[in-house]
């Protein structure tokens, strides 16, 4: 019987690439269920690109400066998708607003991962705003993208405490430690087609609790 081929995961960035190694370590696990096949830029200087070149994956860049505006930017990114042969796509820092047609054309087969609890604190300077409003619990998401920024349906979420103490970058160390368990995990479970978008909302098969599962800690 013939082996199915695995799904080609397209990485975007645009900095360091830290979810991007994430990806790229779990997927050299022979059981994984998808192959991430390129790493894609929109910063020519991103950080990131070295490390997946390191790691023996493909780099492109599509510079969104070289573009009179988002329309034309998403459509050399689409183009380089198809040339890449791309089943999937991860945005792993990608600080990039997609256009609708763009994100409708991906529906269902583009992801994010999002340091925060959503549907709260959607946008930028998640953990400085999760201190302000003195939250007790705070985390990550990874959900399908959507044509709205950070409203898509969610796959999975992590969540972690909030210390007295913490500073911004305290916290989102600590987000991202978990950042790093459960994005491979969910797209494990898209990959694998246990993951699907039925009606708006994700349908997934098994549930899958992403450890550690933490709590409020105690008032003192």
């Amino acid at each position: 019987m013939p082996v199915s081929k695995k799904p080609r995961v397209a990485v975007l960035i645009s900095g360091r690439g830290s979810n991007m190694m994430s990806l790229i370590e779990a997927a050299s696990a022979p059981d994984f269920p998808a192959e991430i096949a390129v790493v894609i830029s929109n910063r020519p200087d991103a950080h990131g690109l070295a490390r997946a070149q390191a790691s023996n994956i493909a780099t492109r860049t599509v510079d969104h400066k070289a573009y009179a505006d988002r329309a034309h930017f998403d459509a050399a990114l689409d183009a380089v998708l198809e040339e890449e042969q791309a089943d999937l796509v991860c945005l792993a820092g990608f600080m990039r607003l997609l256009t609708p047609g763009f994100t409708q054309k991906w529906a269902g087969r583009m992801i994010n991962i999002h340091p925060a609890l959503l549907p709260s604190f959607k946008g930028l300077h998640t953990h400085e705003r999760a201190l302000a409003e003195g939250v007790r619990i705070h985390g990550c998401t990874v959900h399908f993208v959507t044509p709205e920024m950070d409203v898509g349906p969610i796959i999975m979420q992590a969540a972690v405490p909030v210390l007295d103490g913490d500073t911004p970058d305290t916290l989102s160390a600590r987000v991202l430690a978990q950042e790093h368990v459960i994005y491979p995990a969910a797209l494990r479970l898209v990959a694998d087609g246990r993951a699907r978008l039925v009606d708006g909302r994700v349908s997934v098969d098994e549930f899958i609790l992403a450890p550690p599962a933490l709590v409020v800690p105690p008032a003192r």
